[in-house]
């Protein structure tokens, strides 16, 4: 990347004075800017206020930006509401990308995310799986429906509680997990609002640290597992540590909001594409009974790499639904205005990557609007979410792709196919596929505006 010999902004929308191109944006500005690309191109400008915006929506020019000039734009433009308890300053996610950054990634990575520790924490998640499916179970003799989001989120909550903290924090119907539910999807959806309230002192009372230092100068640890929490509570009690107890706490704080909030919203997305396409739900629960035989049995996190449909089923959903619509923003970290394909980038310009957009073009994908898995295993398609194709990047790709991604892959499979192995899924009250609502609530990531109700048939 060089210092441009021109002055040429990407094209874009006439900014009005003052407010620039906000008016644009409307409710959903995953469509809205999806629609000016058609107009403008993959690569556009827009003033939002007095911050310069590019918008990148093609994968040969998320491959430019995130890869093969990763170290220019991998700083954060950070949301205004993330500035409370100076919580940009000690965030994974929010932080640039440098000596801090860098420390906090390599513990996410050493100490949750890597095979070893997933393998290991693999115990609780099928507990928590059991939990789950002992609740659908009592749903199903009773003929209730399921509010699949909330189910979702409880067992992903549980999942990870129990993997940093090894304790529940909510349960099935009850109105903690919908206090939580409402905090968590809260936060997410204000930080993609600018200047607004924080919502960050909720989360407090996710703070385990001062009974855990204590347990454990008691020496009464129940087992010699060490969950997230005993990792870091050694790095921090090392002799000259430079982890700090803010810095805990605000790691743990990242990873449950992003965890919990994107994991269980695709597993309400997929599940709503399956009952939409009746043909592709049977395919799917076939490929279970095939592999797994039909006698009922725990579905095990290694089951998966068997069960090629099911994982294109989540790769449609990645694709029509990505929990984050822009990615992250990213800013340029330059001193200097930069080129891009032919086109000046200024300096500190916040650059959002419309995977949302890209999900939907037809220039990309054949009959993008459709669910059809299907796709990802004809003629050898490979493509994947893990952040080397960029036609499907819904976790991000390169040095700031998502730390949990391991996790949230495990997560997404897992539940479903728990779901999918035992039980057919009808919709009540003789609701047609077609009328099921499919609109969204927009923040940093998109949730479900309604939730999906459904009834377990136990087969």
């Amino acid at each position: 990347m060089k210092k441009p010999n021109n002055n040429k902004l990407p094209p874009g929308p006439n900014p009005f004075p003052i407010i620039g191109n906000i008016l644009e944006l409307g409710s959903h500005p995953h469509k809205s800017l999806t629609k000016l690309s058609q107009t403008y191109g993959p690569i556009m400008t827009l003033k939002l206020g007095n911050i310069t915006t590019i918008v990148i929506s093609s994968p040969q020019l998320a491959k430019e930006v995130l890869h093969k000039h990763d170290q220019t734009f991998c700083d954060r433009q950070t949301p205004d509401t993330l500035t409370a308890l100076d919580h940009h300053k000690v965030s994974v996610i929010w932080l640039p990308s440098r000596n801090k950054w860098r420390k906090l990634r390599r513990i996410c990575a050493d100490n949750l995310f890597s095979v070893k520790k997933l393998d290991s924490t693999q115990v609780l998640r099928q507990k928590k799986i059991q939990e789950l499916m002992d609740f659908v179970k009592e749903k199903s003799e009773k003929g209730e429906s399921l509010d699949t989001g909330n189910a979702a989120f409880v067992t992903v909550l549980n999942s990870i509680s129990n993997t940093f903290f090894s304790i529940d924090l909510a349960h099935y119907n009850s109105l903690e997990s919908q206090e939580f539910k409402d905090t968590i999807c809260g936060i997410m959806e204000e930080i993609g609002r600018p200047n607004v309230v924080d919502f960050f002192p909720i989360m407090r009372m996710l703070d385990p640290q001062e009974e855990r230092i204590q347990r454990r100068a008691l020496e009464v640890e129940s087992n010699g597992r060490k969950d997230l929490l005993d990792s870091l509570l050694d790095l921090m009690l090392e002799d000259n540590s430079e982890l700090s107890r803010s810095q805990v706490l605000h790691l743990l704080m990242d990873l449950f909001n992003a965890g919990i909030d994107t994991t269980s919203s695709m597993i309400e997305w997929t599940m709503t594409e399956l009952v939409r396409n009746p043909k592709e739900l049977r395919k799917v629960r076939e490929e279970l009974h095939q592999v797994l035989g039909k006698e009922q049995q725990q579905i095990e996190e290694s089951h998966i790499l068997k069960l090629p449909f099911l994982r294109a089923v989540v790769k449609e959903t990645f694709r029509l639904h990505p929990p984050a619509p822009f990615l992250l923003p990213h800013k340029s970290s330059s001193q200097e205005d930069i080129e891009l394909c032919g086109f000046m980038v200024p300096k500190n310009a916040q650059v959002w990557v419309n995977v949302w957009g890209m999900g939907r073009d037809s220039s990309i994908w054949t009959n993008p609007n459709e669910f059809m898995p299907q796709r990802f295993l004809e003629n050898n398609n490979n493509i994947d979410f893990r952040g080397n194709d960029f036609e499907l990047i819904p976790f991000g790709a390169g040095r700031r792709i998502c730390p949990g991604l391991p996790l949230a892959s495990r997560s997404v499979h897992i539940v479903l196919a728990s779901l999918l192995y035992g039980y057919d899924w009808k919709l009540p009250n003789e609701l047609e596929a077609e009328g099921i609502d499919m609109s969204e609530n927009f923040g940093i990531t998109l949730h479900k505006a309604q939730p999906l109700q459904i009834i377990p048939i136990q087969t």
